[in-house]
């Protein structure tokens, strides 16, 4: 949906009613071309009476949405793999460059002391 757009953080009510709103719309949308594809495949069976016509309609759209509802929710559901993969692989990044900057700070650390003591015994 729309999470992160427009500056509104995920959650606040006013992206959760835009998302409910937007989904509304979408739903909308998918039933209506439905019921058009469904209008469409009985115009072409001219053979069909008014119930079966109206039976068959129904029963397109029922199956369309059926289907639509099923890869939404497949695609929201490899979404949520991903989304983990994702943060799972930035975890680890921000590890591993926080392990480099320890070790860094620590060279750098250890050439100061060495410095240091080095400066020391040249010194006395």
């Amino acid at each position: 949906m729309r999470r992160g757009r427009r500056g509104t953080p995920a959650g606040e009510p006013s992206s959760v009613l835009a998302d409910e709103t937007e989904g509304y719309l979408l739903a909308h949308a998918h039933r209506h071309q439905a019921q058009r594809e469904a209008e469409d495949l009985c115009a072409r069976m001219p053979w069909l009476t008014t119930a079966q016509a109206d039976e068959l309609t129904a029963h397109y759209v029922r199956r369309r949405l059926d289907v639509t509802r099923q890869l939404m929710l497949g695609t929201v559901r490899r979404a949520d793999e991903l989304r983990q993969e994702y943060e799972n692989r930035y975890t680890e990044l921000q590890r591993a460059l926080l392990r480099r900057h320890a070790a860094g700070a620590c060279a750098v650390l250890a050439c100061a002391a060495g410095v240091g003591a080095l400066a020391g015994v040249l010194t006395r």
